[in-house]
């Protein structure tokens, strides 16, 4: 039984099979739309369209209810200026050094390096970070439970209501991001969890030709006896 005053469940609602079924099928059909985009338009975005998103992105489900995100939204060019060349300098110190020669064999067919210019050409960046632990207002710590779990939820909300909007996203996670905590004067108590690119794609903006896996390569079902 919750230790919280509780209320009755609304806003939950149960479809006949077959609605449930079209329902989904939309959905589907939507999300598999979705493509990653490198190539960015600068036209600019409604910023509430943007809270809006992030109010999606704020319903997740998180460890124990405690919501460990941040989310920093960047459209001042001047930052967004001072990210790329942050993450331009550990890209290349990524190619040129840290990288494995398999990672790169993977990264080969996507045709990425360590230049970034969607970082200062898209609208908006959203700044992601993960909050190990929060701090009350005497300064007491708060221990969050499964932060990178929920925090990973809270995203994938976020891209899903972008792209539901009509808006195209690329993650990007220069590592390390500490240069983000810097930047955009987030405490250390905060670790990036991604930079996530944010806007319209160019006119012309190619994508890879890749496919997903197939739902039998990544499923498994255990039914129960008939």
């Amino acid at each position: 039984m919750s230790n919280y005053p509780t209320l009755p469940l609304e806003g939950f609602e149960e479809y006949p099979v077959e609605t449930m079924r079209a329902r989904l099928e939309d959905f589907y059909a939507e999300v598999s739309r979705r493509r990653t985009v490198r190539d960015f338009s600068p036209r600019p975005v409604p910023r509430d369209i943007i809270e809006l998103a992030l109010r999606a992105a704020n319903t997740a489900p998180s460890g124990a209810n405690l919501q460990p995100w941040h989310f920093v939204v960047v459209s001042a060019p001047d930052i967004k200026r001072r990210i790329r060349e942050a993450a331009e300098l550990e890209e290349r110190e990524f190619y040129a050094h840290r990288a494995s020669p398999e990672w790169l064999a993977a990264l080969e067919p996507l045709g990425t390096n360590s230049d970034k210019p969607f970082l200062e050409t898209a609208p908006y960046l959203i700044a992601i970070f993960l909050q190990k632990f929060g701090v009350l207002p005497d300064g007491r710590r708060v221990k969050h439970y499964y932060p990178t779990e929920s925090t990973g939820l809270a995203t994938g909300i976020l891209i899903t209501a972008l792209h539901h909007a009509g808006l195209a996203c690329l993650t990007h996670t220069p590592s390390p991001m500490k240069f983000l905590n810097e930047i955009l004067g987030r405490p250390g108590s905060e670790r990036p969890f991604l930079l996530l690119v944010v806007g319209y794609p160019a006119d012309g903006a190619e994508v890879p030709d890749i496919d997903r896996k197939s739902l039998e390569d990544v499923t498994t079902f255990l039914d129960a006896p008939e």
